[in-house]
């Protein structure tokens, strides 16, 4: 399967985001999925969680990358990919009780993480939010990987950059969630699981 789309990342942390969700998802039935890459996670995530319903999606501009790895590793709750782009409105899929995203707010214009949450303000009370990636605290950089990492965002585009969580976490909870956890991961990144009250 060395022909599909790979993220070494996604490989790497694989398995440190799984046993936290395994966990964090145990009461939920479905999870949708915003910006599913390469599909790594959800064609690891779902067998390894039958009991959910996993909705992977991507932009539309990013779908192609998704839907190959996804054809590749059927899993009988893993649901067909689909589009998303989070500015839309209405999303065309449902917000279910479980919804996941990884390394996508420090890529996304910060515009786009705002419509996120806006969206999500219509979710339903339980619905939890896990997010995998690097934050800031305090305006400061918890690595100097992460500085360096935050210089190549910017260079690579002008709307990209690590996001600091006192910002996020405001947005989260205008939209009516509540920090559950923090969980340190691997290379000096974090799994922030927020509730809706």
């Amino acid at each position: 399967m060395a022909e599909l789309p790979f993220s070494q990342a996604c490989e790497n942390n694989r398995e440190p985001i799984l046993a936290v969700l395994r966990e964090a998802f145990g009461a939920c039935t479905a999870v949708l999925e915003i910006g599913a890459g390469t599909g790594q996670h959800a064609t690891a995530f779902a067998p390894a969680m039958p009991w959910l319903r996993w909705q992977p999606t991507e932009h539309p501009q990013a779908l192609a990358v998704l839907e190959p790895r996804c054809r590749a590793f059927p899993a009988p709750n893993l649901e067909a990919p689909r589009a998303l782009d989070v500015c839309e409105r209405p999303w065309p899929v449902p917000v279910p009780d479980g919804v996941f995203t990884a390394n996508t707010l420090h890529i996304m214009p910060w515009e786009a993480t705002e419509a996120l949450f806006e969206a999500l303000a219509g979710a339903a009370t339980g619905t939890l939010l896990a997010v995998y990636g690097p934050f800031n605290y305090s305006g400061r950089y918890t690595s100097q990987s992460n500085a360096q990492f935050d210089q190549w965002l910017a260079a690579r585009s002008p709307h990209s950059a690590i996001r600091d969580f006192e910002a996020v976490d405001a947005l989260a909870a205008a939209a009516g969630f509540a920090l559950e956890a923090d969980h340190a991961m691997p290379a000096n990144n974090r799994l922030l699981l927020w509730r809706r009250g």
